[in-house]
């Protein structure tokens, strides 16, 4: 976790399976994981694309200061995985961060 985002998402509480499907809902690209994750997965036409795709990612997270977990799986596809680890679940912090992910697809 980074130092900046630290404080914050310490203090956020973890989400009802409702507030959860209702955030799926305006989010429809991602996916429930397993109860305490979201995920989405992403194909792109080349490995190249992919890579510069996940870096884009990695600005956005360290602005946020709250790090997806992400594969790059086969040779053209990402998968990004919400959770808010500090908390062992998912919280309003990683919808907000797939909001701010989102466009960069």
């Amino acid at each position: 976790m980074h130092p900046r985002g630290l404080g914050k998402l310490e203090q956020m509480s973890v989400l009802s399976e409702g507030e959860i499907q209702e955030r799926l809902r305006e989010h429809g690209s991602w996916t429930s994981g397993d109860g305490s994750s979201i995920t989405r997965e992403i194909s792109f036409e080349d490995f190249p694309g992919a890579v510069a795709f996940v870096n884009r990612v990695a600005e956005v997270a360290e602005e946020q200061g709250h790090h997806p977990d992400i594969l790059i799986h086969g040779w053209n596809k990402v998968r990004l995985t919400l959770s808010t680890h500090s908390q062992g679940g998912l919280t309003d912090a990683d919808f907000e961060l797939a909001g701010r992910l989102d466009p960069l697809v």
